[in-house]
């Protein structure tokens, strides 16, 4: 028998080789991924391929005019966020939108935040989406339904609410809901009306048992639940989902939540449209039952006829075990530590420390509600956010504590100030007008005031 023979250095040419083919790999990988980034970023639509959109909500919403008695289809707004470029259903008041091509076209004004909502604006209350729509059609259209939803709310006797859940950052308060998840998704995985019921009674028990923890809590989720729970129900019935692709888009949907940084504004995105749509499909006019003052956690038990178990330690404990407790526990023991840490971190940067404030007088903005993170009784962190106001607009991309009573801002020092232009380490702040900037030498704190004309 022959034995290869090689030289003294072979494995470690070898090594070398196969690292340089994996570092080469790796680079055409991350250049693969840059270019979907950025085409995902910049991808533009022609006139033709918003009518499309158009089209798809007009037929939607002629298909599901039953489930409110009442078209979802009205004055849209699809906006792009880096040209603020708007395509429009129809023309505003105004004369800012101009007919092309079958659609209406425009630039939003730059007091005008841009996100998925409903405002008013130029003498109609419309439906407000940001480009790029997702490019899976039961997506799109269910996002589109959603923010229509939104649009006709107040004619539907729904008033807009958007409460604190502050409770849901706090290790119990995250857990309960997780083993609420862990439940549901059990209860929309099952094939037996039996086994459907169990599990949707003990997520209904995970749910009052961790609202029993926190004062105000079933309240402050009820309100939530009721604004954007109900919405995204909406827009899930509108989407025309089949039956397995919509339990599979709420099972999804759970277990994509687990990876933001929050559920204080997200959870009703998940828990609402998942009991809604197990109770649409024995009762599919049960939501024209309800309204803002509707108690949605009694309701579901009282229309799925369940007894939820007795609200003790003992019972949260044992029936834990069955939802993957362990793994939760343990998840959230190590995330509060991190969590207390950061916290601290933000309370020294925004309170302790010298800052700058902004008082609010008739603030709207815009946010990703899946980052924010519930500084104790200081308020909220946003990572990001642009507000508008009389006194100017601010964009913040650094971070900034909105304080619990919604009116103040706190941000890091200013770095420079230019007339009406105020810079600090992230954010940037356009005044208009009278407004300027001064310190506060005996609070340490830079103060906006307006001059006295």
């Amino acid at each position: 028998m022959i034995k290869p023979s090689f030289p003294p250095n072979f494995y470690n040419i070898c090594i070398h080789n196969l690292l340089h083919m994996m570092k080469r790999l790796s680079a055409l990988l991350l250049f693969i991924s840059s270019i979907s980034l950025v085409y995902a970023q910049t991808r533009s639509y022609d006139e033709d391929q918003i009518n499309t959109f158009f089209t798809e909500l007009k037929h939607t919403s002629d298909n599901s005019v039953k489930l409110w008695n009442k078209s979802l289809y009205g004055p849209t707004l699809l906006v792009d966020p880096k040209t603020r470029k708007i395509y429009a259903n129809e023309g505003d008041q105004t004369g800012v939108l101009q007919h092309t091509a079958g659609v209406y076209t425009g630039i939003l004004p730059q007091n005008v935040n841009i996100s998925n909502t409903a405002l008013e604006w130029n003498g109609k209350r419309w439906a407000m989406i940001m480009l790029p729509l997702p490019e899976n059609s039961d997506d799109r259209i269910n996002l589109l339904a959603h923010e229509s939803f939104h649009r006709i709310q107040p004619e539907l006797g729904f008033e807009l609410n958007n409460a604190n859940n502050n409770h849901l950052d706090e290790k119990d308060g995250r857990i309960g809901l997780r083993l609420e998840y862990e439940a549901l998704k059990k209860a929309l995985g099952s094939m037996q009306n039996k086994e459907i019921e169990k599990h949707l009674g003990n997520a209904l028990f995970f749910r009052k048992y961790r609202q029993l923890q926190f004062e105000k809590a079933a309240e402050n989720e009820n309100l939530l639940e009721i604004n954007e729970g109900i919405a995204e129900f909406t827009g899930i019935i509108a989407s025309g989902r089949t039956d397995e692709s919509v339990k599979s888009y709420l099972i999804r949907g759970m277990e994509r939540s687990l990876k933001n940084r929050t559920f204080v504004r997200s959870f009703a995105y998940q828990t609402t449209p998942s009991y809604g749509y197990l109770l649409f499909k024995r009762d599919n006019s049960w939501n024209k039952d309800i309204d803002y003052s509707t108690d949605l956690t009694h309701y579901f038990i009282k229309k799925f006829a369940i007894s939820v178990p007795s609200l003790t330690e003992k019972h949260f404990k044992d029936l834990a075990k069955e939802y993957n407790g362990k793994r939760i526990f343990e998840e959230e023991n190590a995330r509060d530590a991190e969590n207390k840490r950061i916290i601290k971190e933000y309370k020294g940067k925004f309170v302790e420390s010298p800052h700058f404030e902004i008082m609010f007088e008739k603030m709207n903005y815009s946010f990703d509600p899946r980052t924010i993170v519930p500084i104790e009784s200081d308020g909220t962190y946003y990572p990001s956010t642009r507000i508008t106001d009389v006194w100017g607009i601010l964009t913040v991309e650094k971070g900034a504590l909105i304080s619990p009573d919604w009116k103040k801002i706190s941000l890091s020092l200013p770095v420079s100030i230019d007339k009406n232009l105020v810079k600090g380490d992230g954010w940037i702040l356009e005044l208009r007008g009278s407004y300027t900037i001064e310190i506060d030498q005996q609070k340490n704190k830079y103060l906006k005031k307006q001059e006295v004309q």
